[in-house]
């Protein structure tokens, strides 16, 4: 989960009880002060708390199944001084066998995991996640509410929008219904399911408490915020309306401790929508962009350019030869209005310029000098950073996750055996306790003694295998986890 610290430094349900009043017709008699007091007063019962407060069950007993846990393993660099076999708990048989080898100081990559959420959003394995819940990862595993695991493919993956899209090789999975945040009002009841610190589909619950909410490091987000308990593990699961539709994505909160503070913010799922589906068809998602810089304008800045009220997007400054300036776009110009949707807030400005296709022409409505004009712009293209491909992880090494050379001749004669030296360990291979150095002698009791003969014997293996290392005297088989094949 991603943990910002959005500012710097930085329920109880009430009953009334409502009494009817009579109304009395022209010729009717009104009673006495004494009678009046002595009648019968009707008084409506009043609601239970349990009346008045929404009803999830349903919502999570159809939704439910369709949200995953989502565990990703990185590589992470480690140091001389980091003596303990990486991946290999203290309770493991092969501990204190590793523990004694001379050359048990890990000089490649060490794994650390990490846990998210996600939710399916078509039958054939296509779920939706956060971008930074698998930024990186050299192994996306995707677990589902009936215990079954898979191997994900990161079909890809757009850092602006922190979304990510994964497949994984199933049919027949349930899937969630997509509605749209543009309809959701401030203060309607929202429900999100994921996995807060590994505790899978956990439920919670509150309300919108703003829409369109600019943060810093989301310039083209304009996110949901709730009062929805999220904490690390729930990034990329679903927030639901009280239709049972997915209205957004559960991305950040706002956190002085690491944990729930009482704001989270949701990626809209209209946005994610148009995300996913520029990174199924082209592989990335293309932006328009303006080429000006912004700030708000506040009632000071609005006396000083003239304008009624605080509103619009001040340019602060113009790209040379950028769409802006091609366009006439100039330092001190308000821009009031975007293809006819007016700017209440310089924020929104960058999500309605980055939705519109690179090329396509655009109308800005802008005061200057005290009077307002309409500019024609052709946007050009934002350059993001590369999306990730739709290639499976741990590619670089292969499924096995081992870069290996075969032995030199003096090294041959050294040892009086053949096999690989590992070069490099990452994925399935790290997490089993391999490392760099180790020499690599068979597969599921097969002698290697080539790196394309390695190759053929992973792709004829299953979901696991057996490899013989030697490290110093030693020797060992150590079981390797696979995962299902990617098809």
């Amino acid at each position: 989960m991603k943990h910002n610290i959005l500012v710097r430094g930085l329920i109880a349900a009430g009953v009334i009880a409502v009494v009817g009043a009579g109304a009395f017709s022209a010729g009717h008699r009104f009673p006495s002060e004494a009678a009046a007091a002595n009648a019968p007063v009707a008084v409506a019962a009043a609601p239970s708390a349990s009346a008045l407060l929404p009803d999830f069950t349903g919502i999570v007993e159809r939704n439910g199944p369709a949200v995953v846990n989502i565990s990703v393993t990185h590589d992470v660099k480690t140091n001389s001084r980091m003596r303990q076999f990486p991946g290999v708990d203290p309770d493991n048989p092969f501990f204190e066998f590793f523990r004694r080898f001379p050359g048990a100081i890990p000089r490649g990559p060490m794994p650390e995991r990490g846990l998210g959420s996600g939710f399916i959003v078509s039958a054939d394995g296509v779920i939706l996640t956060n971008a930074h819940v698998v930024d990186d990862a050299t192994e996306v595993t995707v677990k589902l509410t009936d215990r079954r695991e898979f191997r994900a493919k990161v079909v890809g993956s757009d850092k602006p929008s922190d979304i990510a899209v994964l497949k994984i090789d199933a049919n027949g999975l349930p899937t969630v219904k997509l509605g749209s945040s543009m309809y959701e009002k401030v203060g309607e009841w929202v429900l999100a399911i994921g996995s807060p610190y590994g505790f899978e589909n956990s439920v919670t619950s509150g309300i919108v408490s703003a829409k369109s909410r600019s943060l810093p490091d989301g310039a083209y987000i304009p996110f949901i915020q709730t009062d929805v308990a999220v904490n690390p593990g729930n990034s990329g699961g679903p927030l639901f309306n009280m239709n049972g539709e997915v209205i957004g994505i559960n991305s950040q909160i706002f956190t002085r401790t690491g944990g729930y503070q009482g704001l989270s913010f949701a990626i809209p799922i209209d946005l994610a929508v148009k995300v996913k589906d520029q990174l199924q068809q082209f592989g990335k998602v293309s932006r328009g962009r303006l080429g000006v810089s912004i700030q708000e304008v506040n009632q000071q800045l609005a006396d000083s350019f003239g304008l009624k009220r605080p509103g619009g997007a001040l340019v602060a400054s113009v790209e040379e030869d950028g769409p802006g300036a091609k366009a006439g776009v100039k330092v001190g110009d308000v821009i009031l209005k975007f293809n006819g949707h007016a700017i209440s807030s310089s924020s929104e400005l960058p999500a309605q310029v980055a939705d519109v296709k690179p090329g396509s022409k655009a109308t800005l409505d802008i005061s200057r000098n005290g009077s307002v004009k309409e500019v024609e712009v052709t946007l050009g293209e934002l350059k993001g950073e590369k999306v990730a491909a739709a290639d499976s992880p741990d590619q670089e090494h292969g499924r096995l996750g081992l870069a290996v050379r075969p032995l030199a001749p003096e090294e041959r004669q050294q040892f009086g055996m053949k096999g690989l030296v590992v070069e490099e360990a990452s994925g399935p291979a790290a997490r089993a306790g391999i490392q760099a150095g180790d020499l690599l002698l068979a597969v599921n009791g097969a002698p290697v003694q080539s790196v394309e003969q390695l190759r053929s014997l992973v792709a004829k293996s299953g979901k696991t295998m057996a490899l013989l290392i030697q490290r110093d005297d030693g020797k060992i088989f150590v079981p390797v986890d696979l995962g299902d094949k990617q098809g």
